[in-house]
């Protein structure tokens, strides 16, 4: 067996962040938050724009980055 498997033989597959590019509508982050944490995308993406109009848009570049850095 390699090492660097992340499921070894016989264990359960771990349940890491993924992009949910199925359900998603820009790259699928919202949908991936919400998949994760088990929540309805539409909280996710009105949090995200809620975030976005407060922070002055400063949560634009953290999704910009989650979208880069995920799968």
């Amino acid at each position: 067996m390699n090492q660097l498997d992340p499921n070894p033989a016989g264990g359960a597959p771990s349940r890491g962040f993924h992009l949910d590019k199925q359900d998603g509508k820009i790259f699928g982050v919202c949908a991936g938050i919400a998949d994760y944490f088990g929540i309805d995308p539409l909280m996710v993406r009105l949090g995200f724009v809620a975030g976005t109009v407060i922070g002055f848009g400063s949560l634009i570049l953290v999704y910009l980055a989650i979208a880069l850095i995920a799968d």
